[in-house]
């Protein structure tokens, strides 16, 4: 099936019940967003839809918390797409905008226009379209490049993978993430957008050795 043709999944359609996800959902492939040290044994991922009002508030948390945990290479922050098209049905189309701005200028100018896409919408499905292209270009990228790879659909299917598998590792809603210490197997689910103390509590818990401060 092409791309451009990959259909939305209900969320009741999937879902895991155990209360920890598997690890083989978990585990990170060649082309997840990763910010922060790949190897850290502590890593949040979260499921996001760039629609969400939530999730650009714990965009900005998550901001806080790799400013002070990412740079010493503890903490890595996984960012995996769940467009929830009942609520934003716009929110599917900057997902795939995020994957083309990373086709364009690598992980670096995915999580750029990703911070930027949250600063410029002000959420609930109220992002005009016509800013898709602007925001690549208040973050380097070629806006016109970025808005004839979107309108291919070639990344649909991406955006499609990473929902099914959230959905398979118990997302509900947005923002939604799971702290796992990758060496211990220890995971705590985040269900919302917790401040930033909140973060850095369940990062002291799940984290086998306290992280550094």
């Amino acid at each position: 099936m092409p791309a451009q043709n990959a259909q939305p999944v209900a969320r009741e359609q999937v879902g895991a019940d155990s209360t920890d996800a598997s690890v083989d959902l978990l585990a990170l492939t060649p082309d997840d967003h990763i910010l922060g040290n790949p190897n850290a044994n502590v890593v949040i991922i979260e499921w996001s839809d760039p629609e969400c009002p939530f999730c650009k508030r714990f965009h900005d948390t998550m901001n806080q918390i790799m400013a002070q945990y990412g740079k010493s290479g503890d903490v890595a922050w996984v960012y995996r797409h769940s467009p929830i098209d009942q609520l934003h049905p716009k929110a599917r189309k900057e997902a795939e905008a995020l994957e083309c701005a990373n086709e364009q200028g690598g992980n670096d100018a995915f999580w750029k226009y990703t911070t930027k896409l949250f600063e410029v919408t002000p959420g609930n499905n109220g992002l005009d379209p016509a800013m898709i292209p602007q925001i690549a270009q208040m973050v380097g990228l070629d806006g016109a490049k970025l808005s004839a790879c979107v309108a291919t659909g070639k990344y649909a299917a991406r955006v499609q993978r990473d929902f099914v598998n959230g959905a398979n590792a118990g997302v509900k809603g947005t923002p939604y993430s799971i702290v796992w210490n990758r060496k211990t197997g220890k995971q705590m689910p985040l269900n919302g957008a917790y401040p930033f103390e909140n973060v850095k509590s369940i990062l002291g818990l799940v984290a086998a050795t306290p992280v550094t401060k």
